[in-house]
């Protein structure tokens, strides 16, 4: 099954998922049909958040970009990474924060 995981899901690629379940320390997005990776609320957004609940609920709608994943399967994700490779979804995006500014 793992090796199954990292057949479909492709390394740097970015994902539109579903938020599945928020914690303290991030949020569970599925980026494939019943796979789920780990959105760390450091890889949420460019500035600081206090909680993930600022910004993200259950149900969201968010572009991910796979940065890691381990032996066992698990995958790392990154919405920043996702926004700065393509800064034309965060426009799509209809968070509680607004993306941050492109560098001029």
């Amino acid at each position: 099954m793992i090796q199954d995981i990292c057949r479909e899901v492709e390394l740097d690629r970015i994902y539109v998922g579903k938020v599945r379940k928020i914690t303290d320390f991030g949020a569970f997005v599925e980026v494939i049909p019943n796979t789920d990776g780990l959105l760390h609320v450091s890889q949420i957004a460019d500035t600081r958040i206090r909680a993930v609940s600022d910004v993200l609920t259950e149900g969201d709608i968010v572009a991910v970009k796979v940065i890691e994943v381990d032996g066992n399967g698990k995958m790392r994700l990154s919405r920043k990474a996702a926004l700065k490779d393509q800064p034309a979804i965060a426009e799509q995006e209809k968070l509680k924060i607004a993306p941050s500014a492109s560098p001029a």
